[in-house]
């Protein structure tokens, strides 16, 4: 069964309406379609440019169950994409609780103020060792996010290589770390096919950490972050190679934020190993 669950609307930074988004993705031969637009609580208390107005999440929630409730050949699942920031907890509880999201998407944007997929000049402006810190600090609000236990699954868990900025010292213990509070908060985690047509021109996470996921028990979906009709279900062949070839054979589902996990059919053949 193919399903889509991390998709984007003109409620955040997407291109086409909810009601464009469930008819490309019924067109692609989608079972399900999953919208989770961006919602971006900033510690400032100003509004990001790519999350929707903080005083429209329910309004956004009744428009995707709306258009369940309307949409034939397709079922369509609340989603939401929210950021993590440490300083922003209570608010976090608060916008999950209560409301009839089928999966919360939880990501990191943002380390401290350092806007981690804006512009490679960002990037660029840091020194060596400010990079390194970056990486380190994304890696720790991912465990942090995790520990908070609002969300079911992590988003691009390697997003800071997306400017081909990689990490020049060995991350191995924050990054076990924040794998092992994934495990420990049953989340899933995605393979995010955007990441190929970013300039570090890999999806979003490597096969090697897959690999780890899969170590730990941690399930997996395919994602294609889409942002506009074209996308809903881009590259997916192509990553069921990379979950097969780390050793997955099942992909979750959600609803109602339960999860269950369907097998993974393997469309094409394997390429050599990765």
């Amino acid at each position: 069964m193919l399903v889509s669950y991390h998709n984007h609307s003109t409620w955040s930074d997407g291109t086409a309406s909810i009601a464009l988004m469930v008819s490309a993705a019924r067109d692609a031969g989608c079972a399900e379609f999953g919208i989770s637009d961006h919602y971006v609580p900033l510690p400032s208390g100003e509004v990001c440019e790519w999350s929707m107005e903080l005083d429209r999440l329910d309004a956004y929630c009744e428009e995707a169950l709306r258009l369940d409730a309307e949409s034939e050949g397709i079922t369509v699942r609340l989603g939401l994409e929210l950021d993590y920031f440490p300083e922003q907890e209570a608010l976090l509880r608060e916008v999950v609780a209560g409301r009839p999201f089928d999966y919360v998407i939880g990501s990191v944007h943002y380390v401290d103020t350092f806007p981690i997929d804006s512009d490679a000049n960002d990037w660029e402006a840091l020194s060596p060792g400010g990079r390194e810190a970056v990486h380190r600090g994304y890696w720790e609000r991912l465990a942090a996010l995790a520990r908070l236990g609002c969300y079911d699954i992590a988003a691009h868990l390697d997003l800071t290589k997306k400017f081909g900025f990689r990490p020049a010292s060995d991350l191995a213990d924050c990054i076990d770390a924040a794998l092992d509070a994934l495990a420990a908060a049953d989340m899933a985690v995605e393979i995010n096919t955007a990441g190929w047509h970013k300039p570090c021109e890999e999806a979003y996470p490597t096969v090697d950490l897959l690999r780890r996921c899969r170590e730990r028990g941690i399930p997996t979906l395919i994602s294609s972050d889409a942002h506009t009709t074209t996308h809903v279900t881009r590259d997916f062949d192509r990553a069921t190679e990379w979950l097969a070839a780390a050793g997955y054979d099942e992909v979750a589902r959600f609803r109602n934020r339960k999860r269950w996990l369907e097998p993974l059919e393997i469309t094409t053949p394997l390429a050599e190993p990765y």
